[in-house]
């Protein structure tokens, strides 16, 4: 059953996970698209605001367009009179000027001064001297001012030369009100800003949420690893299957972490559970026996001479169990160093068989051997290779019923030496199989022993860059093969 982490809110490592991936996201995600907004308003703005003024501009050139071509008409004549005509013209213009509620028209001398005006008057107080100036150093002959009039009236106007000699007039002024323009731009700047903000509420809206899409998961995440840490192994995490990102897969392999750990911590229960009953069984033959050497006087008896058997034999049992995890350890925690050297596979496993061949015949074992004639060269060391050796065949007695046959096989391939080891035993099931090569595993058929053996084989043919494959049917034995790479001289 999944133990799904749903609790309620607290301050603690969420909580800073929460505003650390936050406030991160804020000072660069969010200030960047802020920084990016504020550009973005800033052009959208200055181009509305000079579009407005450039075609109010515009507008107004395209009215001394207008008349200059008009003015060129009066070209016949003698100077003085063809002048005189044009000042006329353009006074006629200014009092017959048809857009005076749009514009004010003006006509200039050389000093700048209004001569005529659509407003009849000098136009004091709206004029200002800089489109004048301007239009007397451009190469154009045009200048524009913007700016507010002595009654706040925000105001444009643009003087243009006049092109031909026209008594007096030396320049025409258009001047217009920007106050409608400024209406306008005002409109546009608060359609900008609007817009602007909503992007900007948008934007922070969808990064939250993805920001917390990201954050809650990882907070249940980071909750979980706190108590399988606090070694609450039951601790799952919701998944889905298949998984949809990241973030899915991470919960996977946390839920894939804890369960593993929590089949380790069960297996390494059983382990401590079992070495200790395999330790109290040698522990207390020495103890009875001990105890009944203690009342005998005489160490000629029969019983004498056997409790001693007896408890040499159990001594070198629990030392060899002992010797085993201690070996077992430091191959894990990399304490143990490889001796390797140039080896003679067939006398090594000979010398191994030799070692248990006494043995196998106090259990009513047969052995079936064939030794090579030919040397086997391997790389390895000469004593974890012999307690490989010993080992799988401790096993295969172990496992093997009185009046079975143990056969061995070794042989050459192509760049690998094989051994195999054949029993009649009882088999491994085979739902153990696959797990009987790990530590601390003891299967349903095991008898007795440390549960590690296979565990250290492996470890030492891993050392060793060799193989541990193992084959078995239950109720009709179990086949085991180690490969070891040849030895080729260089």
């Amino acid at each position: 059953m999944w133990k799904k982490v749903k609790r309620p809110w607290r301050a603690g490592p969420g909580a800073g996970l929460r505003s650390g991936i936050t406030r991160r996201w804020a000072r660069g995600s969010l200030l960047v698209i802020v920084l990016l907004l504020a550009v973005i308003e800033g052009m959208f703005l200055y181009s509305t605001v000079h579009g407005y003024y450039d075609g109010v501009q515009q507008s107004m050139y395209r009215r001394f367009s207008s008349i200059n071509g008009q003015l060129k008409v009066y070209s016949s004549g003698t100077a003085r009179r063809t002048a005189a005509s044009r000042s006329l013209a353009l006074r006629r213009m200014v009092e017959q000027f048809a857009d005076k509620d749009k514009y004010e028209f003006m006509l200039l001398d050389g000093e700048g001064s209004v001569i005529a005006s659509t407003s009849g008057t000098n136009a004091g107080g709206i004029i200002v001297p800089d489109d004048f100036e301007q239009a007397q150093t451009a190469p154009d002959g045009y200048g524009t001012a913007v700016y507010t009039t002595s009654t706040g009236e925000p105001v444009m106007s643009v003087c243009c030369l006049v092109p031909y000699a026209a008594e007096e007039i030396v320049a025409m002024r258009l001047v217009t009100s920007l106050t409608l323009i400024r209406r306008q731009v005002q409109n546009a700047v608060l359609l900008g800003l609007t817009a602007g903000a909503v992007a900007l509420a948008i934007a922070a809206a969808s990064g939250l949420y993805f920001v917390r899409s990201i954050v809650v998961p990882l907070g249940q995440v980071e909750r979980a690893a706190a108590d399988i840490a606090r070694g609450d192994l039951d601790t799952r995490l919701p998944e889905t299957n298949p998984p949809r990102d990241e973030l899915d897969r991470l919960r996977g392999s946390i839920n894939r972490m804890a369960q593993g750990l929590a089949e380790t911590e069960k297996m390494k229960n059983e382990f401590i559970s079992s070495v200790s009953h395999e330790l109290r069984t040698p522990l207390t033959s020495i103890r009875g026996w001990v105890e009944t050497l203690e009342a005998l006087d005489d160490p000629g008896d029969a019983n004498y001479r056997k409790g001693l058997e007896i408890i040499d034999s159990e001594t070198g049992r629990l030392y060899s169990m002992v010797e085993e995890l201690l070996d077992f350890s430091r191959l894990q925690n990399g304490g143990i160093q490889m001796d390797c050297r140039p080896l003679d596979l067939v006398a090594e496993l000979t010398d191994a068989l030799l070692f248990c061949e006494p043995r196998m015949r106090q259990e009513d074992l047969a052995l079936h051997y064939a030794e090579p004639e030919e040397m086997i060269p391997v790389y390895a060391d000469p004593g974890r290779l012999r307690q490989v050796f010993i080992n799988v065949l401790d096993n295969a007695i172990k496992y093997s019923a009185p009046g079975g046959r143990i056969t061995v096989k070794l042989w050459a391939g192509e760049y690998k030496a094989f051994v195999e080891i054949i029993d009649q035993g009882r088999g491994i099931p085979p739902e153990d199989l696959g797990s009987v090569k790990g530590k601390f595993f003891k299967g349903s058929n095991a008898v007795r022993g440390s549960g590690i053996g296979l565990a250290l084989v492996d470890s030492i043919m891993t050392a060793l860059d060799g193989t541990l494959d193992l084959r078995s049917t239950l109720g009709k034995g179990t086949v085991v093969t180690l490969g070891l790479p040849l030895y080729k001289k260089l």
